[in-house]
C-alpha cells in the first residue's frame, strides 16, 4: 500500500528536478511545463509549497541565491543525502506497486533515472509479478462467477488492463537488459538533451 507521501507528485517532482543539479523553484516549474509532465497539477503555487515542506524536512537545501537582471532574487536549492535516499526510495516503491492511480507510476517512470539499472528492473519485475497474479486472479474470478457479462464488466476491464500494463512492463525490462533503453551515469545529462 502506497503512503500519503508517496502520492504527493508535487515533491517527488522537485527531488527529481534537483538530482540534475541546484535549481530554483521557478526554473524546476519552467522544466515541467516544457517537458509536458501534466502528472503535476496546481503548479507553480504547488511547487513552491512542495519546496517550503522539503526544505523543513531536511530534504533540500539551499545553496545560494540569483538575481536575473531586474527580476526579483531567486533561492537556488539542492537535494541533502537524506533527500537523495528519499527519492531512490520512493521512486523504487511507485516503479514495484502496482495502484490504481496511474498518475504515480507515470512520475515514477519520468525519474528512474536516479536509480540504477539493477534496482529498476527489479522493481519493475516485482510490479509485473503483481500484475501477473493480479490478472490470474480476476481471470479465475471470470471463469467461475456465474453472473450477466454486465455485471462483471469492471472485472474484465481490470483484467486486460493488468495483461496489458504487464505486457509493456515485460518489454521495459527487455529493453533494459539489451542495453536498447539508454541509460545515463549521471542523471544531469538529460539536462543537456531537454528542448
Amino acid at each position: 500500500m502506497l503512503s500519503r507521501a508517496d502520492r504527493d507528485v508535487v515533491a517527488l517532482t522537485v527531488l527529481g528536478l534537483l538530482t540534475m543539479g541546484p535549481k530554483h523553484t521557478y526554473e524546476m516549474h519552467r522544466l515541467m511545463i516544457d517537458t509536458h509532465k501534466d502528472f503535476v497539477t496546481g503548479l507553480p503555487r504547488s511547487m513552491y509549497h512542495a519546496v517550503e515542506k522539503l526544505q523543513r524536512d531536511g530534504l533540500i537545501e539551499v545553496v545560494g541565491t540569483l538575481r536575473d537582471g531586474p527580476r526579483p532574487e531567486r533561492t537556488v536549492y539542492a537535494l541533502t543525502g537524506a533527500g537523495r535516499a528519499a527519492l531512490k526510495d520512493r521512486v523504487g516503491r511507485l516503479l514495484r506497486t502496482p495502484d490504481a492511480d496511474s498518475t504515480l507510476f507515470v512520475a515514477a517512470l519520468t525519474f528512474m533515472a536516479c536509480l540504477p539499472v539493477p534496482d529498476v528492473r527489479a522493481a519493475l519485475d516485482e510490479r509485473a509479478a503483481t500484475l501477473h497474479a493480479a490478472a490470474t486472479a480476476a481471470a479465475k474470478a471470470l471463469e467461475e462467477i456465474q453472473a450477466p457479462r454486465l455485471l462483471l464488466i469492471e472485472l474484465e476491464y481490470q483484467l486486460a488492463r493488468d495483461r496489458a500494463e504487464k505486457a509493456w512492463v515485460d518489454r521495459i525490462v527487455a529493453d533494459l537488459v539489451s542495453g536498447r533503453l539508454a541509460w545515463p551515469d549521471d542523471p544531469t545529462e538529460f539536462i543537456a538533451q531537454l528542448p
